[in-house]
């Protein structure tokens, strides 16, 4: 091989690179602008809690908050559930307020919480919850799917299926 053609093959690597690193600049501006527009979804969502009684999640604006999605008949979800209680209680709110989202009938959710105490505020979402979880980053619709949202608007982190705790500590902690 000559120098001309390893030179021109040089080139085009160098082209490529630069190519490649724009277009995932690009993509990577496009996720970020697509976040803050499904938190502003999340925000100007009116869900009923437990009693029936319309929610505004508006109130949530501003406070960095622990969205789960979440279902009765979900094993997952209720395996995690306690710890989530514990969590919202020792917080209090001061690093974290957490919420969950029940894709599930209301019946079936308030069933529920006959049986399992939940010290968090419970909404009931549906099936259009599932739709919201998907615009927040669920690609799969998997549950549970929980989302960290900073006091900025800003999607932290996403999580599908059962939490790790220490991992998820640590996640608050970096807010």
């Amino acid at each position: 091989m000559n120098k001309k053609t390893l030179a021109g093959y040089a080139v085009l690597a160098v082209a490529f690179t630069v190519f490649g690193a724009i277009a995932g600049y690009k993509q990577d501006a496009r996720a970020a602008a697509a976040a803050p527009t499904a938190v502003t979804q999340l925000y100007g969502q009116s869900l009923n809690d437990l009693n029936g009684k319309p929610q505004s999640l508006a109130q949530w604006k501003g406070k960095p908050l622990l969205v789960n999605f979440w279902a009765s008949w979900c094993g997952p979800c209720v395996q995690e559930m306690p710890e989530l209680s514990a969590l919202a209680v020792q917080d209090g709110g001061k690093h974290v307020n957490v919420i969950g989202i029940g894709i599930d009938s209301p019946s079936n959710l308030v069933e529920f919480v006959k049986k399992t105490k939940v010290s968090y505020p419970l909404y009931v979402g549906g099936m259009g919850g599932t739709d919201l979880s998907r615009a927040l980053g669920n690609a799969n619709g998997g549950l549970p799917f929980t989302v960290l949202i900073g006091a900025d608007g800003q999607v932290r982190k996403t999580y599908i299926g059962r939490l790790k705790f220490d991992q998820l500590r640590a996640d608050i902690a970096k807010l």
